[in-house]
């Protein structure tokens, strides 16, 4: 890309040289010439004007006729040498048009390099491409994933402020299983994040799993204190719940692994790995000798809602990953800065999809979607992770209001169609 973007930018230089260069060169050959014909036009009555002095000297003509030949002659001239023309005075010699060539030839590149690298965006150009290359990357074409991460890194190293770069980044360094750059690489992203705690969290929690990976199941000092970084931002963030209940069912502590796990279940019931949360606490449970409880939909599941039909716009489908996270929720209308009544958590890889936002998805028992008469509703697939919309993420929104109702009301269509920019 960056070969064939400064080849360009050549060839338009040199393009605008010739139109610098050219006047300056050809002009004196141009003036030159008209030159040469007003001489050689002068030349040639002076020479008429002295054969009629001869004829007239000689007896040849009579002073009548010698003085009709003279007016016309220099009314000949006057036609062809006009008395009002004046020689070009503004022309630079053949060494200023080389001087003017030199300072072009060096000033107007020198210029446009100087400028692009204060004002340019080559380094964004250039991320954008290599994180395009990378979502398309398929198993067929993993030999090639690591010279793509490589560039990406490179560039995010020289324009680090990109979340979406780095939460890129340190993914595919968990494909890779390069769990050290890829905790390094969620470390980046949580500075770039620092302004959002609950992107800050997660980006934490991560690293603290790929250092957990790298130790491979260990909880090695590293692992704690990212985990306690994580913690201290948001308590309930769930990589880091994961990972402690991991360690302790490792470490035989039963009752507090179902501890963690089920606080998971609490506040991510749509998390992508449920199924395999909830088969690890049914296994705490079988290891001390218990029962495990009956799942049980929330006590407030049903009643006043709505149904809604979530789809990808044709125009993203090969932009997102399937792992990519979705977020389906609902604000009271008439407040859409308000808190979310609703909220469903979801994958790119299940749409399209069918579900119901009910009080069974409220995030607060003080605000609840059946409180509400009519509310907006909003879908957005998430690159980081993180329940904030961040530049990158995909979004679709239903334009107007939707009429908080029983189940069997008809759903509404809501489609994800632009990508946030800012």
């Amino acid at each position: 890309m960056t070969n064939t973007f400064w080849i360009a930018a050549t060839v338009l230089i040199i393009i605008a040289l010739a139109f610098v260069l050219f006047p300056v060169l050809f002009q004196r050959s141009n003036a030159r010439a008209r030159a040469d014909i007003r001489n050689q036009n002068l030349m040639a009555y002076r020479t008429r004007m002295k054969e009629l002095d001869d004829e007239f000297e000689a007896g040849i003509l009579d002073e009548d006729n010698y003085r009709q030949l003279k007016e016309e002659l220099a009314g000949s001239m006057l036609d062809d040498v006009p008395e009002s023309e004046q020689p070009r005075s503004v022309v630079p010699g053949r060494k200023s048009a080389i001087a003017v060539a030199l300072v072009s030839v060096l000033v107007l590149p020198g210029a446009a390099y100087y400028l692009y690298q204060e004002w340019g965006a080559m380094d964004r150009v250039e991320q954008y491409i290599a994180m395009q290359q990378m979502q398309q990357t398929d198993a067929g074409r993993q030999a090639q994933m690591t010279d793509l991460v490589a560039q990406l890194r490179d560039r995010l190293e020289a324009a680090p402020d990109n979340p979406d770069g780095w939460a890129m980044l340190g993914q595919s360094y968990m494909r890779l299983e390069q769990y050290q750059e890829a905790a390094w690489a969620f470390r980046q992203l949580a500075k770039v994040v620092q302004d959002n705690d609950q992107a800050e969290s997660v980006a934490l929690g991560l690293s603290a799993q790929a250092l957990f990976f790298d130790s491979q199941g260990a909880m090695t000092e590293a692992v704690t204190e990212a985990i306690r970084k994580a913690r201290a931002l948001n308590p309930d963030e769930v990589n880091a719940l994961g990972l402690l209940g991991i360690n302790a069912f490792s470490q035989q502590n039963y009752r507090e692994a179902i501890e963690y796990w089920e606080r998971i279940v609490t506040v991510a019931p749509d998390h992508p790995q449920i199924a395999s949360i909830r088969g690890g606490i049914n296994e705490a449970y079988n290891r001390l000798g218990e029962t495990p409880p009956e799942v049980q939909a929330p006590a407030d599941a049903g009643g006043p809602g709505v149904t809604v039909e979530v789809s990808l716009a044709d125009a993203f489908r090969d932009q997102v990953p399937a792992d990519t996270t979705l977020f389906v929720f609902a604000r009271e209308a008439g407040n859409s800065s308000g808190p979310p009544l609703a909220v469903a958590r979801l994958t790119a890889g299940d749409l399209p999809v069918t579900l119901r936002l009910d009080d069974g998805n409220s995030m607060s028992p003080r605000a609840k979607i059946s409180s509400a008469d009519e509310v907006l509703v909003t879908a957005r697939l998430s690159r980081s992770g993180s329940v904030s919309a961040q530049a990158g993420d995909w979004q679709g929104s239903v334009d107007e209001p939707v009429v908080v109702s029983g189940e069997d009301a008809d759903p509404v269509r809501l489609v994800i169609d632009q990508q946030l920019t800012n």
